[in-house]
Order: C-alpha cells, then sequence, then structure tokens
C-alpha cells in the first residue's frame, strides 16, 4: 500500500519537477505554458472534451431512468386504471376468483 502511495505522490509530483527544470529556449512555444495559445490540437480538442462529458453525463442519465422504469413494483403507466391492474392480478394468479369478483364490485360501485 505504500508503494502505491508513493508511485501516486512521484505521478503528482511530475509535472512540477519538469516544469521547475532550469534553462531551455521557450521561445519555440514549449514550456509550462505551451497550452495557454491553444497549444497541439486547437481548440478543437477542447470542444471534443466537452461533447465527450456531455455525451457520458446523457448516457448517465439515460440508464438510470431505464433502470428506474424496470424496476419491479414501479407505478402504474400513465392512462392505466384500477380495473386494468385488477385484471393483470387476477390474469397473473396473484388473487382469486371470488377475491377479484369483490374489488371489481368495490371499484364499479
Amino acid at each position: 500500500m505504500r508503494a502505491t502511495g508513493l508511485g501516486f505522490a512521484a505521478l503528482c509530483l511530475s509535472p512540477a519537477l519538469a516544469a521547475a527544470q532550469p534553462g531551455g529556449d521557450w521561445s519555440s512555444g514549449y514550456g509550462p505554458w505551451h497550452m495557454w495559445g491553444w497549444g497541439m490540437m486547437g481548440a478543437g480538442m477542447g470542444v471534443a472534451m466537452i461533447l465527450f462529458w456531455v455525451v457520458i453525463i446523457v448516457l448517465a442519465i439515460a440508464a438510470v431512468r431505464w433502470l428506474l422504469a424496470a424496476a419491479p413494483g414501479r407505478p402504474a403507466a400513465p392512462g392505466e386504471t384500477a380495473e386494468d391492474i385488477l385484471k393483470k392480478r387476477y390474469a397473473r394468479g396473484e388473487i382469486q376468483k371470488e377475491e377479484f369478483e369483490a374489488k371489481l364490485r368495490a371499484l364499479r360501485a
């Protein structure tokens, strides 16, 4: 565990160590600030990164909505009446004929 922590610390400090190297001619556009002028890929890379995260977030939201819609015990679909639910329960065998008829009479009363 300690070796992992040291490796992580070295990884985090490596950019700072690279920027701290002495000398060098920064006129070529490279240096600790070379990406400030849109750098290697131009503005397209920033736009692509934003689009990437938008797609990831939209997919995550869609996945959560799909999982919640498929969850057991979810509420009835809009437009589904109490009689429809009762008929489905009877068809699945959750309730007996006598109970079905009693509940149906109660709903229609």
